[in-house]
Parts: structure tokens; C-alpha cells; sequence
């Protein structure tokens, strides 16, 4: 099991960013939680096997319809989530 955590900006709240993040998130079966940040970037934590989070990682990168991803930054963590996928 891998977990990584992203940052993504842009239009990416206000969106339904972290709702359709939940969908994918759950239909590749990662763990984690999304949350909205003060700076109104979107924060999502993921634990699961590498080729799911490079497909949620792919997914992040444009995001819903009605989102503009600006940027997505990624980090490697320890931090391990086993408890289905929460909004934040």
C-alpha cells in the first residue's frame, strides 16, 4: 500500500470537486479524504495500490466538468488511511 497526498488549485472549489474526487476515489478503491484549504486549493489524501493512485492522480489533474485545474503538486507520506473515503 502507497499514500500520497496532492494539492491541487485553480477553480477547484465551490465545484463539486471533493464529491466527484469521493466517486473516483472509491470506484479505484483508495482511501483518503479531500478537504478544501484557506488559500481555496483542494487537499486529498490517498492510500492504495500505486497504479490506482496514478489513475486518481490522472483524474486530479482536470478534475470535474466544472473545475480549472491550475496546478497539482504530489507528495509521497507515510500516513496510512484504511477508512473508506471522507469529505472534509
Amino acid at each position: 500500500m502507497h499514500s500520497r497526498k496532492f494539492i491541487i488549485t485553480g477553480v477547484v472549489q465551490g465545484v463539486g470537486f471533493r464529491y466527484h474526487t469521493k466517486i473516483k476515489a472509491g470506484s479505484l478503491g483508495l482511501t483518503g479524504f479531500a478537504k478544501n484549504l484557506p488559500d481555496r486549493s483542494v487537499e486529498v489524501v490517498v492510500t492504495g495500490q500505486e497504479e490506482d493512485i496514478i489513475a486518481l492522480e490522472a483524474w486530479l489533474k482536470k478534475g470535474p466538468v466544472m473545475a480549472k485545474v491550475a496546478s497539482i503538486s504530489k507528495e509521497s507520506i507515510d500516513e496510512v488511511m484504511s477508512d473508506g473515503f471522507e469529505i472534509l
